[in-house]
């Protein structure tokens, strides 16, 4: 175990920093993991304009949830969402960063 995989289950294990969320993958059953929500507002740009609009997006560990696909299910406190767009993997290829959107 590197020293990274030590600090991610520090930083997963707090309850200060993260929660516990169903994941469930297309035609699978659901299970539990460990997530850690965000919910950054994000500015683009379209032509002059420049739109806002609140995301939720969550990081969940590649241990726990091999490959996250658009379309699985995650419920966060009993708000079912989507995931939307590709899921993105860290560097270190141990955390996914998925965009999320209500089922």
């Amino acid at each position: 175990m590197t020293a990274f995989d030590v600090a991610l289950d520090a930083l997963f294990a707090d309850a200060h920093l993260a929660r516990d969320v169903v994941y469930a993958a297309e035609g699978a059953a659901p299970s539990l993991v460990r997530a850690i929500l965000r919910r950054p507002d994000d500015i683009t740009n379209f032509g002059e304009a420049r739109l806002w609009s609140e995301t939720t997006r969550i990081d969940l560990r590649v241990a726990e949830v091999a490959n996250p696909r658009p379309g699985d299910r995650i419920e966060i406190d009993g708000e079912a969402f989507l995931i939307q767009g590709e899921p993105v993997r860290d560097r270190e290829r141990l955390v996914w960063t998925v965009d999320l959107r209500p089922a």
